[in-house]
């Protein structure tokens, strides 16, 4: 059996393929979905991955993208995700130090990604979803904040 893969939208850029699919009534939520890392999150850990980063990633990531859509910022955003540092740091949690992982929020604006700049989110926003990542995902005590734009730093880490 001889098989060949078609792929007409190949030669688009992801804001080419959402004008024709907006052509094509397709529903919003979808055209205006995020892009998603090809390899997948495990292009987010920075380092070694194994499956306690990527739930730690998944969770903390969750968090980030629901929070954007809950506050209305999701469609001000063209990419949006977590990433996973290979740095521990100290903080303290009630009366305890803890010894865990450090993320960096990435938020941009773009056309087709071959240029982006950071997103200005608004500080309350960023505090709430800092607190939320902390509080709710065991093995993270630190949230940054990536404001570098492309180029020269590339829109995900690795």
């Amino acid at each position: 059996m001889k098989l060949k893969v078609v792929e007409p939208l190949r030669a688009l850029f992801k804001d080419e393929v959402r004008r024709v699919g907006k052509s094509l009534n397709i529903d919003g939520a979808i055209l205006e979905r995020h892009p998603f890392p090809g390899p997948g999150l495990g292009i987010r850990i920075l380092g070694d991955v194994t499956a306690e980063k990527v739930r730690i990633l998944q969770e903390a990531d969750s968090i980030f993208i629901n929070s954007l859509k809950s506050s209305g910022l999701y469609n001000d955003v063209w990419q949006a995700g977590v990433m996973l540092l290979p740095v521990q740091s100290v903080g303290v949690m009630g009366d305890e130090r803890t010894y865990e992982n450090a993320v960096a929020l990435r938020a941009v604006s773009s056309t087709d990604g071959m240029t982006a700049d950071w997103c200005h989110l608004p500080y309350e926003f960023l505090a709430k979803v800092s607190n939320d990542i902390i509080n709710r995902v065991k093995g993270i005590n630190r949230v940054t904040y990536d404001i570098s734009s492309k180029p020269p730093a590339t829109i995900e880490w690795e």
